[in-house]
């Protein structure tokens, strides 16, 4: 067993980690990083999340307006996962090219804490063990596979990040889950020419968000030809050798759903198996994340974690702030924390993708504000109308005291875009 020594490990080659070592390396600083494999490389984003993702949205796009039969949605969607792979290979091959050139020294294997200070490392080649004066924890998050009567045997089931593998495009695919992963799935498979139905235990559809906008994404959902079952409880998955049934109990009884691929788009959790962070004496939440305080550091003082495993909202934006908390606790004064990290904008690629940042309108009324709220149709915007996509509104929630912006809704094309200005509103004040 080999035994090294270096100021800095880090675990994980998340954007987080891979920030930190190539910052930390150019300061002349000793960084080692692992990873569990060759194949994650730079991540979740760029390997199995925004990045391969955000490209078959893209080719889902150009796919549905070129129309065709399902032959040639087939073959431009086969197409769609070749050029994933391309990107993802290449921006796989980037990160390394651009870790390793900083100095910093990438061990391939599966780490696990000793004790504090010491992490064993086990790889294709053996095992080794790692000391060093500071820890950082950055191994993401995995996805959550309920307990599924026939699922674990399928062949038909995915995750989110296996489907994004799948070679044939499904003709008709289930997707347990009414979240926003799921909906997304549910937004490119409909695009590519899927027929696609969503499967939700929950009454309500994307809870989280203002209501007058969920029911607008909804109603457009559905007209766009996605099925959305809601209330319904999955019983069982029963196999056959080319497709599978979905069996679920709505409150109409039972329903089997006929399916040639199954989405499991349940959320994401933690990474934190197989870690022993109770050697190192590290505090884990109720919610199986790593405890950590404002500032990222764990309850033992030279270990951080960042990123999905920390337990924040799971964005790779997210995730380079970490970076930058962690590094001006480092090199910097200190007073970057979570906290004051401002309003956190974000998206749901739906056709058209749907931006939010700020409160939504009953939020910001239960918070005692006397609330103004302005609308603006997206039929109403000629550029919406050279698009060809009038369907959508976009809703800001202002104090009517103040005039300052509280929270804005948009579900307009380019909405990922135009959300970060309100960010912008809300952190600073602007009326």
């Amino acid at each position: 067993m080999q035994n090294a020594t270096y100021q800095n490990l880090i675990i994980g080659f998340g954007k987080a980690g891979k920030t930190l070592a190539g910052f930390l390396a150019k300061r002349g600083e000793s960084v080692a990083l692992v990873e569990r494999s060759k194949e994650r490389y730079g991540g979740t984003c760029i390997n199995v999340a925004c990045i391969p993702s955000k490209s078959l949205e893209y080719s889902a796009r150009l796919s549905a307006a070129a129309g065709g039969d399902f032959a040639a949605k087939a073959e431009r969607y086969r197409a769609a996962i070749a050029e994933k792979r391309r990107l993802t290979k290449m921006l796989r091959e980037k990160n390394y090219a651009k870790v390793t050139g900083a100095g910093a020294v990438v061990i391939d294997g599966e780490a696990s804490f000793v004790d504090p200070h010491t992490v064993r490392i086990v790889g294709a080649d053996g095992a080794q063990t790692v000391t060093a004066e500071r820890i950082f924890i950055n191994t993401g998050a995995l996805p959550f596979v309920p307990p599924i009567k026939g699922a674990a045997e399928s062949t038909h089931v995915y995750t989110s990040e296996t489907m994004m593998e799948l070679d044939e495009l499904p003709e008709k695919l289930v997707i347990i889950g009414g979240g926003y992963i799921g909906l997304e799935f549910a937004s490119y498979y409909a695009n590519f020419g899927s027929d696609v139905t969503v499967v939700q235990d929950g009454t309500a559809f994307i809870p989280r968000e203002d209501a007058e906008i969920a029911a607008r994404v909804l109603q457009h959902t559905k007209d766009r030809g996605i099925h959305i079952l809601m209330g319904a409880k999955v019983q069982r998955i029963e196999d056959s050798a080319e497709a599978a049934n979905v069996v679920v109990q709505t409150a109409d009884g039972e329903k089997t759903l006929a399916a040639n691929a199954i989405l499991i788009a349940t959320g994401r959790r933690p990474n934190i198996e197989g870690r022993n962070l109770a050697a190192a004496g590290v505090a884990v939440t109720e919610r199986g994340a790593v405890a950590v305080d404002e500032h990222l550091r764990t309850n033992v003082p030279h270990i951080w974690a960042m990123g999905d495993v920390a337990g924040g909202l799971q964005f790779t934006y997210i995730s380079l702030d970490d970076f930058r908390i962690v590094k001006d606790q480092l090199v910097g004064s200190g007073t970057r924390t979570t906290a004051n990290r401002g309003a956190v904008p974000y998206s749901v690629f739906l056709d058209p993708p749907l931006s939010r940042v700020g409160m939504t309108e009953a939020q910001a009324e239960a918070a005692g504000f006397d609330v103004r709220v302005l609308r603006l149709e997206v039929a109403a915007i000629p550029k919406a109308q050279v698009y060809k996509k009038p369907a959508g509104m976009l809703k800001a929630v202002v104090d009517a005291k103040t005039d300052t912006v509280l929270g804005a809704h948009f579900f307009c094309p380019e909405s990922q875009e135009m959300i970060n200005l309100m960010k912008m509103a809300i952190d600073h004040g602007i009326t």
